[in-house]
């Protein structure tokens, strides 16, 4: 990590899936700064189907980034002409599908972006939202994680953990590497919200929940006002780059998980999840997939805040709003 001095507060900010809930809160959040002359918000759906106020300095541009052509033209058409000087990057594929397509819009998208935005005229910061899930879960490694936790680089992991690790060190190998461009990588722990690509959250939306027998690993989890909290401290971060971890205020068993969410927890022979699992996938249109849980499902794996604390000024502060607790 570094930090420079003489940074100033951002001009504009770009938000790199609006559309999403995430995206959505995040651009809400910064409007609130009545000092920030601009957000550019990006989606792949018409205006009228993105739930963003209404605000003169909102811009909603429709883009589709899995091509480099409509990129370009954004960086360098509205984003230019606003003088926005941040871009958050949020817009990973959320849904568990997998082939060339879903690995241009999570991978070949952010090459792109940095490529571009190594010599833009007005970009200077670029967050990236990573994902716990690149961290490696096996027995013998630290259930504490810090960022320099072996990553699953594992040639057989499935897609969606692949693309999330190559994104992910894409964006790190760029820092300080890329002139007058400064990087923060977020690893946020699982945003447990729906419509956010959540894998626990479509597991917990069954009625039945089915873990490993003899298994009950500790999980951690974050809420849509703590990873909005940790996105836009990261923005106003001007000077730190880096890496940093991003957990949740709950930690917590995952038949506690199950409790909570209200459903039935049923404990059953750990080789039978898979293929149950697949099937569920394949017959209901489900996204939750055993494989890309499998270490997890098993080992506590919980992240270590440290850095971002340090570094940010980030503390999570919100805890899940579970079914069984509501009155």
């Amino acid at each position: 990590m570094s930090a420079r001095s003489g940074w100033r507060a951002p001009r504009g900010v770009l938000v790199l899936g609006a559309s999403t809930p995430l995206g959505g809160e995040l651009c809400r959040t910064l409007l609130k700064d009545r000092s920030l002359g601009a957000v550019l918000a990006v989606g792949r759906e018409p205006r009228e189907q993105v739930r963003l106020p209404e605000d003169a300095r909102l811009t909603y541009q429709r883009v589709d980034i899995t091509h480099a052509r409509p990129v370009h033209d954004m960086l360098f058409g509205a984003a230019r002409d606003l003088g926005v000087d941040v871009v958050v990057h949020l817009a990973l594929h959320r849904a568990n599908d997998f082939g060339a397509p879903v690995h241009v819009q999570n991978v070949e998208s952010l090459r792109w972006l940095l490529s571009l935005s190594d010599r833009h005229p007005t970009l200077r910061r670029l967050v990236f939202r990573s994902h716990a899930e690149v961290y490696r879960v096996e027995r013998g490694l630290p259930s504490v994680i810090t960022e320099d936790h072996p990553l699953e680089l594992s040639p057989d992991a499935p897609q969606w953990v692949r693309d999330r690790v190559e994104a992910d060190l894409l964006a790190c190998a760029q820092m300080g590497m890329a002139a007058g461009l400064e990087i923060a990588v977020l690893r946020c722990a699982e945003l447990l919200a729906p419509d956010e690509g959540s894998q626990l959250h479509d597991y917990l939306s069954a009625p039945v929940c089915l873990r490993s027998a003899g298994f009950d690993p500790m999980l951690n989890v974050l809420t849509l006002e703590d990873a909005t909290e940790a996105l836009r401290l990261a923005v106003y971060a001007g000077g730190t780059q880096g890496t940093f971890n991003i957990p949740g205020a709950d930690t917590l068993p995952l038949s506690a998980c199950i409790r909570l969410s209200g459903r039935l927890d049923v404990p059953v022979p750990g080789p039978l999840l898979a293929p149950i699992y697949e099937a569920r996938r394949r017959l209901r249109g489900a996204q939750f997939s055993y494989r890309i849980n499998r270490g997890r499902f098993h080992l506590a794996a919980v992240l270590d805040g440290t850095s971002a604390r340090r570094e940010l000024g980030y503390e999570p502060r919100h805890r899940v709003d579970w079914p069984s607790t509501r009155r």
